[in-house]
Formats: C-alpha cells, structure tokens, sequence
C-alpha cells in the first residue's frame, strides 16, 4: 500500500475545512450561498497553490481559518464568507480587482478591494505611519462595514498563529492590535473577539506576566467550578419553581483585564476578587424578555445580597453596540463578590456576535441602528479631521471605550453620550449648527457652566445665540471626538483668515526693516519664537503678540543667527564609531542598543523612569535622541505601535558605579516603633541612601512613601520583600 504524500494530505485537510466552513455558520446558507462560497474556495485555492506561510504550511490555510472565523464566530452572510475566502487574493496573486468582480459581483469586488486598501498601507514608511493608516483604513468603512470586520477576522487569526514571526515583528503586531483592533472589535460589539486579542497581545508584548497569570488561572479551575457549583445550587430550586428554562455558566475574566486590575488597583494576582462572573441565560419570546430578567434578578437577590452601586441595566437602555444584559454585583458563598449577569438567548447571541445577531432578529427596515449611527458619526469625524493623524487616533479612541451615559432633551428624547460627557458635547451631538451656537447650558433648569460633567437621567437644554462662536477655551470643556473635531475645524478657519492678514503685515514691516519675507526668514522666525509652523507665526503677528519691537528684535538678530548657526554646526562632532572602553563615561557602561549592542547616548524617560534591571527599549525621538523606556511603561503600546520603526532594542550590562532613584510607597498598621524597623532595614542591612521620607497616620493606619537611591533592580526588589517582612505592613509597591 503506498503511503500519502505532503500534497495528497495537505489537499485532503483543505476539503476537510472546506465542509467544516459550511458546517459551522451561524447564518443559513441557501443553495445560491452555497455556489458563491465554493466559486470563491476554488479561486482562492487556485490563486495560493504555490504560497506558504513562514510556518511552512499552505498558504490557503489562512484564508480558509479566517473564512470559518467570519462564517461562525463573528455569524456574518454568504457575501461575507466569500470575500474573506479571497481576502489576499488581489494583494497576493495574478487575479485582479476586474476577475473578481466579473466571477462574483460588485458587492464582493468592493470588500475585496477595501481589505485590499489596507493591505497596501502596511508598505507606507512615514511618520506617526500607524495612525495614518488607521485613518485610511476607517475611510473603507463608509464603503461597507463588513471590510473591517473581515479585518478584525484576518488579524485574530494572524494574531493566533504568530509564533513562527521573529520576535520583534510580534511585538510590533501585538502593540499595534492593542491600539487599533481590540478597540474596534470592541466598538462593533465583537467582545469574545476583542477579549482573544488582548490576551495574545499580552501573551507577545508581556510573556512572563501573561505565563505567570494563566498558570494561576489553570492552578484554580477545579476550585472555580466548585464555587459555581455552589451558587447555582442557592439558587436552583427557587428558578426551577418558576418552570424557567436557563443555564448557569462560568465566565473566568481574561487574563489582560485581570492584569489591568493588578495595574490600576495596584494588588498582586491573589488580591482580586472577582476573577470571574456568572452567567444565568434564559429563554423567553420577545414580550416576556425584561419581565423574566427582573424576575431571575429577583431571585438571585433574596439569596444573595446585592451590592446597590453595582446594578447595571442594560436591557431598558441598550449600549449603542447594541448589547442588552443586567449586570449585578452579589455578596456569594463564602463571602465573596460576585458578578452575576442575566440575558435571554437573544440577548446571549447579540453578546457574543455583535453586529451579526441583530440581522437574525431584526428585519427590512429595522437593521442594526446602533452600527449605522456610529459609522454616520464615525464618518463626521472623519471628514473634519484635519488635525496630525496621531491625534485623530487618540480622539477616535476616547470615544471607543469609553462607557455610556443617558440624558434627556428638554422635550423628553433618550439621548447616548460617553461618560464624562458635558453640555458642550450634548449641544454638537444634537447637531453641529447648536453646537457652534452655544452660548449657554441649564441642566435640570440650572444654569451651569459648559464644562460641568453630565450625569445618567440629566435634563439638558442648550442656549445658543446667533453671535456665539467657538474659542479656545471650548477645547478643555468638551470631551467627545465629535465636538473636539468640530470646534477645531472651526478655530483653525478663524485662525487660517486671521494668518493671512498677518502675513502681510508681517512683509510690510520686515521690509522696513530691510528684510525680505522668503522660506529661509520664515523658518528662521519660527525658530526664533519658538513656535512650531509658519501658521502660528502669522497668526500671532495677525493678533499682535508678536509687536514691532520683536520683529525689529528678529531682524537686528538675523545676520548674526546665520553666523551662529555654523559655528554650533562645527562644535558638534559626531561620536567615533570604535569608542574606547576606558575613556568612556559610567553612563555608556550602563545601556547597550540594538543587535550590534552599540553604546549610544541615551536618556531615561520620565514618565516611566526605568532603573537597571527593568526590561527597556529605546525610542529615537526627533529632538532629544534615544529616550528609554520600561516595556510596561503606560506610553508603550502606543508608541511601539505607531512608530515601530523608531523602536530600537536595548539592554543593560553593568552598572556598578551608577545609582538611580526610586520611589517606593508602604501602607500598614501603624505600631510602635514601625518607622525605626523601616529605616533599619533600608540602611543598615542593605545599605541604601534614603533621599526622602514621608509617612502619615490616619485611626491606626498609615502611608509612608521613601525615596531611595539604588544600583538596580534586583536591589530594590529584595529590598521590597524584606520591608514586607515586618509586621503590620500590608503592601510595599513601587511607584
């Protein structure tokens, strides 16, 4: 009997996933769906038949898995499947933009040629390059939104199979869906999706944290099964009285949140509590949906005490994903918080597809409002982006995760907001002409002024007048990136007029200073007052803060500038290339960059402040040289993710003759003599200087925080454990 070759098995798999495809979508698949999907399987099978991935498998693979994630996981139609089938096909291979639209059709075509788009930006080399194509890859969006989801799909299958990428295209990928795809998976409502991306983008960018935290989590399965075992039986008996048909399940939290939690509440793994929620889903028909909630809700509340803060209701008002559940937080078994979530099986499905449940339960006319509002919103935004691509990116993110709030108009209409929301944001959301109108706000009849923060059940009225216009206060007052972009439009048309005149003024009065206004007097005026465009220069000589008497300053100054210029360009040497070990200073002793490990100059970020020891990388910044940063460091996603290309390895070698200082914060039970033991620790045992000491006592507790000086890491990591030591200390962290 001879034995299978490579090719012979490898095309028996593909048939294999091929049926598995059509096994497994969410949406039913008519005979017409069916035809469209295998037209599009065998041209994209023919059109990869000599590509291989960098794991060494058929290339084919990879559209089939992103196929099935599209088909089943994210439940979109038969278009859909087709598309993400030949996904890479026009990037990839022979077949064009024409083939495909000639074989499948328009509709197709058009997602083909948006993923198509955003293949091609990852080629673009400038600067801030990820925040700009995001912006590109946004405008696709207006196209069809199943672009980006097919998108999310192909990245979370990238994101899967990573392991055979070198190490820093990884962790460049791993930052950029941070940045980028977890946010908008979130958005459309995908949050399965968005929970799997974070955690592999931990597993790349964090491996030590994300090992350490998973093996705890697979340490405590067995004891986490047990404790849902014993509330759902508190509360069995009570639901099986009112003959409801549900099941009880367990959710662990992810790895990712719970590491947020660690960060943010500054708590080691062992002191979060709620690990986990539970999950009590229900079938009901449509009329009897919210009645069955609240009766569960019920329930579970004469069993357990419910926390009263911690009640979210999101079946009478649905975030604009369109998710719908009541989240309540419960004192369960053994004294422990727990989240318990309640949702219909209509509910549970929009949860876990998003955008694609809402075609199954709403019809014609009816489809998914809260995508097309925000895509409408999303497009607004889009177009009055005028401003640096990185800052359209941090505007756009504000809003993504950011949490709902309610409010009403004065005639009674539900209005969505982002927590944190103000008058200011209210009046552009109700339309841009009120917002650039605004002279005035009243909340539940008060006047209040524009930056007050609008809360859930808020009744608000705008007061707008016809001379009102936008200023530069309003920037600070508003919050969303609607309104942010409108005023900016805005001020940047008043300043652009304003900058014309003071051009003219400004030739006008050079010239009587026997300067003439060219390219190379602009820049070197710009220079001069420090400002950043030639926009700004003009501008201000429009509004008069730049006065004669500084112009006629710039121009006395101009010949001389020139001179100096050459003489700091010569007093620059550049480093020599073989540094001699003895001559250098202890601070090139300390950081070594790149492959090569080269001694550059170098300087240590203050916003996260690294010490020896700390896991660092280097960022080439345009003004101040490589700047180090911690791997951890809250800057660090966005800048490996935007400008990856600046991003340069670095690692610490020795570095016994410099010291660094370290903050470290203690909170404990104040005893007798508590400060003494501290400080005997510090400096006598370990001999480390202390800068600073601070503590207060506040009814038997206290908070000390210590300034130290030390060699490294491993230092004041021992140093921390010993300080644990003592008794009545309960945290000793870093800060």
């Amino acid at each position: 009997m001879r034995t299978e070759t490579l090719i012979e098995k490898e095309n028996r798999e593909i048939a294999k996933q091929y049926k598995e495809l059509l096994r497994i979508s969410y949406q039913t698949l008519s005979a017409a769906d069916k035809r469209l999907i295998r037209s599009a399987f065998d041209v994209a099978v023919d059109a990869h038949k000599d590509q291989r991935r960098r794991s060494g498998e058929a290339y084919i693979f990879h559209p089939i898995a992103v196929a099935k994630i599209v088909a089943s996981e994210i439940g979109l139609d038969a278009i859909s499947i087709a598309s993400a089938l030949l996904h890479d096909v026009v990037e990839d291979t022979e077949y064009t933009l024409d083939d495909i639209e000639r074989m499948f059709g328009e509709t197709v075509a058009r997602i083909v040629d948006g993923l198509t788009k955003i293949a091609h930006l990852k080629k673009d080399r400038n600067i801030s390059q990820q925040a700009e194509n995001f912006r590109k890859m946004l405008l696709t969006l207006h196209d069809d939104v199943r672009v980006i989801i097919i998108k999310i799909a192909d990245r979370y299958h990238n994101m899967l199979t990573m392991d055979a990428m070198p190490e820093h295209k990884q962790v460049k990928m791993a930052s950029e869906t941070l940045y980028i795809y977890a946010p908008l998976a979130h958005r459309i409502g995908l949050y399965n999706i968005k929970t799997e991306l974070e955690d592999l983008s931990l597993k790349y960018t964090e491996p030590d944290v994300y090992n350490d935290i998973a093996e705890r989590i697979e340490q405590t399965k067995e004891e986490q099964q047990k404790y849902i075992e014993d509330f759902s039986k508190v509360i069995k008996k009570s639901l099986d009285k009112e003959k409801l048909d549900y099941t009880i399940k367990g959710r662990m939290k992810s790895i990712y949140s719970i590491r947020k939690k660690m960060i943010t509440q500054n708590v080691s793994y062992d002191e979060i509590y709620d690990k986990f929620a539970i999950r009590i889903i229900y079938q009901s028909d449509p009329e009897n949906e919210k009645f069955l909630a609240w009766k569960i809700y019920s329930i579970v509340t004469d069993h357990f005490t419910p926390n009263p803060v911690r009640l979210r209701d999101w079946i009478s008002s649905p975030k604009s994903t369109g998710y719908e559940a009541l989240h309540i937080t419960v004192m369960g078994p053994e004294g422990k918080w727990v989240e318990v979530q309640i949702r219909s099986e209509r509910m549970h499905e929009i949860a876990e597809k998003g955008y694609a449940a809402h075609f199954k339960y709403k019809h014609g006319e009816q489809k998914e409002l809260g995508i097309e509002e925000w895509l409408n919103r999303l497009q607004e935004a889009l177009e009055n982006s005028n401003g640096s691509a990185v800052d359209f990116v941090e505007e756009f993110k504000l809003n993504l995760y950011a949490k709902e709030i309610f409010v009403f108009t004065p005639k009674g209409e539900l209005k969505s907001l982002p927590k944190g929301a103000t008058p200011l944001d209210f009046s552009f959301h109700i339309h841009t002409e009120v917002g650039m109108r605004t002279r005035g706000a009243k909340v539940n009849g008060k006047l209040v002024p524009l930056n007050t923060e609008l809360k859930s059940g808020d009744q608000v009225e705008i007061i707008t007048s016809e001379t009102a216009k936008p200023n530069q206060n309003w920037l600070d007052y508003a919050t969303t990136a609607r309104a942010i972009s409108k005023i900016r439009s805005s001020l940047k048309e008043e300043q652009k007029l304003i900058a014309e005149e003071g051009k003219e003024i400004l030739r006008r009065k050079l010239k009587s200073q026997k300067v003439s206004l060219n390219e190379d007097v602009v820049n070197k005026m710009v220079s001069y007052f420090k400002l950043k465009t030639s926009l700004d220069l003009f501008y201000r000589v429009g509004v008069g803060s730049i006065d004669n008497q500084k112009i006629k300053d710039f121009a006395s100054s101009y010949n001389n500038a020139f001179i100096s210029f050459f003489k700091n360009k010569i007093r620059k040497k550049p480093l020599p290339e073989d540094i001699n070990r003895e001559e250098i200073t202890a601070k090139y002793d300390m950081l070594v960059f790149g492959r090569d490990e080269e001694k550059l100059e170098y300087k240590l970020s203050k916003c996260c402040n690294p010490i020896p020891g700390d896991t660092v990388f280097g960022f080439i910044s345009v003004n101040e040289g490589i700047k180090v940063h911690k791997k951890d460091c809250p800057n660090a996603i966005a800048l490996q993710s935007n400008y990856a290309y600046r991003i340069i390895s670095a690692k610490w070698i020795d570095s016994s003759q410099e010291e660094f200082t370290s903050e470290i914060k203690l909170t404990g039970i104040d005893n007798m003599g508590l400060v003494n033991q501290i400080t005997e620790i510090i400096s006598d045992n370990m001999h480390v200087n202390m800068k600073n000491l601070n503590f207060n006592a506040d009814g038997g507790t206290f908070t000390g925080k210590i300034t130290l000086v030390v060699k490294n890491n491993a230092i004041l990591k021992k140093l921390i454990n010993n300080l644990k030591q003592i008794n009545g200390i309960d945290k000793v962290v870093r800060i």
